[in-house]
């Protein structure tokens, strides 16, 4: 018998059939229905995929947080995806108009064969590019997340909802909530590094205006809890708003972090607008004004330095110089950060006196150096002075010439006016026991003061410190894009071989002069002594675990924390978020405290820019950063 017709027919029969249905189709016919889906695919791939979610949106929502799989954000610069939707717009469209040309004109093609090789060739470049999408796509669906439910991301609007309102209802003391309550703030979650290969070229003028439509009503707090939460980058703040209101915004985010370490009002007195008081000035810090000089003031951290977390201010108009140190605080305070110590403290002043021959010089310095002595000269310095100690005397004879050498503990001053008037005091001391003694000058140069010396280089002058870390070998690879062997390499080849070779005095560093005089000029100290006070050797060795260590010595840092310029409201404000200002409860404990971070960020920015030089990034970074864009305004 016979069987029914087709309502018993098995599976394999009804895909014979359609196969056969397949078959009856031309080939025109058939190329163009497999090219429609390919391009209904594509499409539905360009509208769908979240490579187009709109400009802002975070990838650090709290349903791609709590995946156990999500990618971590790199600390590189993120694609450009909006030319990837560009280029794919493209590819379709010549797909299919090569797919419309052919199916009209098939039949000459197909007798071309190098017409017909040309098409082929062209189709298979496309699918390629469709079929890799379409990859691209789902890997970045299931690793990211982001397909969530919609009654998360009610939950998520609705709850952001709450908290905007929460802050609006805030009568103004707390707007945004700090980061965290320890006393030890992590390392910056993104860091601008100025020294990585794959760096994005420099943000135009006119690619930063379409981001302003998407703040410029959102209040200034709810931008900074948006950096605060890291869900927008602090250096990309330029990006998205305008300068002004970018650095309104980041003192925001700054103050808040200040805040939770007691310090939330340090940057009230720094001014970012157009102020100075110059009633502040006169007869302290400068004669005939006529307005003052702005200079930008960055701040780097947070370092953890003796197990405490500090921030840095850096004032300075070198572009690249606060984002490479950032970068070193970054590897320094991600490896448990770095740790100093004052070996010696003590400010300098050495008269030149003059006897009548060289054997009077001799007995004076012999006189000088007797410790019953000694104790009469100490006992005329201090009734000078209610902190300074005169801690030790060194007379060097030069045939008719004494150099007294007096090394004073100033407390938390800088201490130049109060060992020069202690110096006057031992003078008249001298002059009464040797009434013949001749005072050629009070200071000699043989303190030395903001000169190159190697008395300094030895002896000490100010604060000397030293400072270490360790920065493991996975920080050295992915903050500082290179290895501890070649940062090891390079600094003994140029830190010190080549340093050697220019007979330089104090110089076997990279750049700590950089770092020494922004914080100098941030913090109110006197710029012209970061002549001696930029003495440093960095000294670098690859451990046995293949980590890097690194240290850098600088024995002559002339910092205080009260006189001087630290009087200025905007230094002492700098002082101040470094939990420095004026006077310590213990005499010098504050300028000792400004010593180790000046040497700390000095030592970040010795590791920054030798990882720069070991990778060869150098140059790219600073063309990069430290040029700025010609704009129609300031052609002439």
């Amino acid at each position: 018998m016979d069987d029914p017709p087709s309502s018993h027919q098995s599976i394999g029969m009804h895909i014979d059939q359609a196969i056969d249905s397949f078959h009856s189709l031309s080939s025109t016919q058939l190329y163009t229905l497999i090219v429609g889906l390919i391009v209904l695919l594509t499409c539905y791939l360009l509208g769908s995929a979240p490579l187009l979610l709109p400009t802002g949106t975070s990838f650090e929502n709290e349903h791609y947080a709590k995946r156990p799989h999500a990618r971590k954000e790199s600390d590189g610069p993120e694609p450009r995806w909006h030319i990837f939707r560009y280029v794919s717009l493209v590819m379709v469209a010549l797909f299919s108009a090569s797919v419309v040309e052919f199916g009209l004109h098939a039949r000459a093609y197909m007798r071309d064969s190098g017409r017909l090789l040309q098409f082929l060739v062209g189709w298979s470049v496309c699918l390629c590019y469709f079929f890799g999408f379409f990859g691209v796509s789902f890997v970045y669906n299931s690793e990211l997340g982001l397909e969530g439910d919609e009654d998360d991301q009610q939950q998520e609007a609705v709850q952001r909802k709450q908290e905007m309102n929460e802050r609006n209802d805030c009568n103004g003391t707390e707007p945004i909530k700090p980061p965290r309550k320890s006393g030890i703030h992590p390392p910056a979650a993104c860091a601008p590094i100025c020294s990585d290969k794959s760096l994005p070229k420099p943000i135009k003028q006119a690619a930063t205006v379409s981001h302003h439509h998407e703040y410029e009503n959102m209040p200034n707090e709810d931008i900074a809890q948006l950096v605060l939460d890291n869900r927008m980058k602090d250096h990309e703040l330029e990006t998205r708003l305008d300068a002004r209101r970018a650095v309104s915004v980041r003192r925001l985010v700054v103050q808040q972090k200040l805040q939770s370490l007691g310090r939330g009002d340090a940057l009230a007195k720094l001014p970012y607008q157009n102020d100075l008081d110059y009633s502040r000035v006169h007869g302290a810090n400068c004669e005939i004004v006529v307005g003052y000089v702005p200079i930008p003031v960055g701040m780097v951290g947070p370092l953890t330095l003796n197990d405490e977390t500090v921030y840095i201010p850096m004032a300075t108009t070198e572009g690249c110089l606060v984002a490479s140190t950032n970068r070193g605080v970054k590897a320094i305070t991600s490896c448990g950060g770095a740790h100093a110590q004052i070996v010696k403290d003590g400010i300098t002043r050495a008269p030149c006196l003059r006897m009548k021959s060289a054997m009077e010089a001799a007995s004076l310095k012999l006189w000088c150096e007797a410790p019953e002595n000694f104790a009469r000269l100490k006992q005329a310095f201090e009734r000078t002075t209610s902190f300074g100690k005169l801690k030790s005397l060194q007379a060097t004879v030069a045939g008719k010439n004494v150099y007294l050498r007096l090394v004073c503990f100033s407390g938390d001053a800088m201490g130049m006016n109060m060992v020069s008037k202690g110096s006057l005091a031992v003078i008249e001391c001298l002059q009464a026991e040797f009434p013949q003694v001749e005072l050629v000058a009070l200071s000699g140069n043989m303190c030395t003061d903001k000169k190159a010396a190697a008395t300094n280089w030895l002896e000490g002058r100010g604060k000397s410190v030293v400072v270490e870390a360790i920065i493991s070998k996975d920080v050295v690879r992915n903050v500082l894009k290179t290895t501890a062997k070649a940062m090891v390499y390079t600094n003994l080849h140029k830190n010190l071989i080549g340093s050697a070779m220019a007979g330089v005095m104090g110089g076997f560093n990279a750049h700590a002069s950089n770092i020494v005089t922004a914080i100098f000029l941030a913090t109110g100290q006197d710029p012209a002594q970061n002549v001696e006070s930029s003495n440093c050797i960095t000294l670098m060795e690859e451990t046995d675990e293949g980590d890097l260590w690194i240290s850098c010595t600088m024995p002559s840092l002339e910092v205080g924390t009260v006189g001087g310029g630290t009087g200025l409201e905007a230094q002492a404000a700098c002082l101040q978020a470094m939990g420095c200002k004026g006077a310590g409860v213990v005499p010098g404990d504050n300028a000792k405290k400004l010593a180790s971070i000046v040497a700390a960020a000095t030592m970040a920015g010795e590791l920054s820019l030798l990882a720069a030089l070991a990778a060869n990034t150098l140059v790219q970074a600073h063309m990069q950063h430290n040029r700025k864009p010609v704009t129609s305004s300031s052609k002439v």
